[in-house]
């Protein structure tokens, strides 16, 4: 049975039925604030088995980060991993990027957004709040001074001074919609998306300053997205559901996928492949820039929430048992 922890990243309605809020006091001050650490990541050597749910590379290394606080580095491309030497928080972590290879930003449960300044060897707590029960999902930096942060019930932040101050705000003026804002990523040409729940797309042209909601035709929830090299945009869901814009979000079409397991997240490998991964040892890879997928699932039926490529067949895949070495050929 698929274990619920990994909801984080794949379904934002039960992540709210099992989290439990942590009530301790000294909660960040006003939005510019800069909260005091109550608590720190501890060293685990279970770190790489337990649950991950996000990758980015910072350079050649590859930063991970999960529940409890963990970011596991790697720098020799995935063959062995080690625990960053300062992490201010146990909570669990669901997104990481970065912006150059020594600057990065994570964010996960309790609004927490962290930065760090050499590589994720030590972090630094930017914000949170200890009191509330709202997740951020996803960070992205347009550049090294602009960044948003989205996650349950459309709470997003955004700064313009490089994370020095994170700022509420409303993602669509006047708009009463109340989803879940699952991820953010960027097309080839700078615009930005975030799927979300009922089919909605989001799409900003100016950098994050500004969003519209794009129906796509479907009505259930988008957990990512990717955009591809060629121009393409893909986001993909319950259900097994991957849709394709080729016109940057003007019209998306469902692509057949051959499974109805959810699909969370995934990556575009150097020689154009692409990989998506999801619940029940689902693997979907593309040889077409996401026009169509072969579904081919892991026999272990494990289940993961993204995947990064080391090289040729060889791909690492992060989930519900940590991490995991995988081989497309195979």
């Amino acid at each position: 049975m698929t274990d619920f922890r990994l909801t984080a990243r794949f379904c934002a309605v039960l992540f709210f039925t099992f989290a439990v809020a942590a009530s301790m006091p000294g909660a960040a001050d006003d939005h510019g604030g800069k909260p005091q650490a109550f608590e720190y990541a501890v060293a685990s050597d279970m770190a790489s088995q337990a649950l991950l749910l996000d990758v980015a590379r910072a350079g050649s290394r590859m930063v991970a980060v999960g529940e409890f606080g963990h970011v596991l580095l790697s720098d020799d491309n995935g063959e062995s991993w080690q625990q960053a030497a300062s992490v201010p928080t146990r909570s669990t972590l669901v997104g990481v990027t970065f912006v150059d290879n020594q600057t990065g930003y994570a964010v996960g449960h309790e609004a927490t957004i962290l930065k760090t300044i050499d590589g994720g060897d030590n972090w630094t707590l930017q914000y949170n709040e200890r009191r509330g029960e709202t997740p951020l999902f996803a960070v992205y930096f347009a550049d090294a001074q602009n960044g948003i942060a989205v996650g349950g019930f459309s709470y997003t932040f955004e700064t313009k001074n490089g994370g020095e101050s994170w700022t509420q705000r409303s993602l669509v003026e006047d708009s009463y919609d109340d989803f879940h804002l699952n991820d953010v990523f960027a097309d080839k040409k700078g615009n930005l998306y975030i799927p979300a729940e009922f089919g909605t797309v989001y799409k900003s042209r100016d950098r994050g300053q500004n969003w519209q909601a794009i129906e796509t035709g479907y009505d259930g929830s988008f957990w990512g997205g990717l955009g591809l090299a060629n121009g393409d945009v893909l986001v993909f869901g319950m259900r097994g559901n991957v849709w394709r814009s080729a016109n940057a979000g003007k019209s998306w079409k469902q692509v057949t996928t051959g499974t109805d397991q959810s699909v969370s997240g995934g990556t575009q490998l150097d020689d154009g492949r692409v990989v998506l991964a999801g619940l029940s040892g689902t693997v979907l890879v593309s040889q077409d820039n996401g026009k169509s997928f072969e579904n081919q699932p892991r026999p272990d039926r494990l289940s993961f929430a993204t995947a990064i490529g080391k090289s040729g067949d060889d791909i690492i895949l992060l989930g519900d048992p940590g991490i995991k070495a995988h081989n497309l050929a195979e």
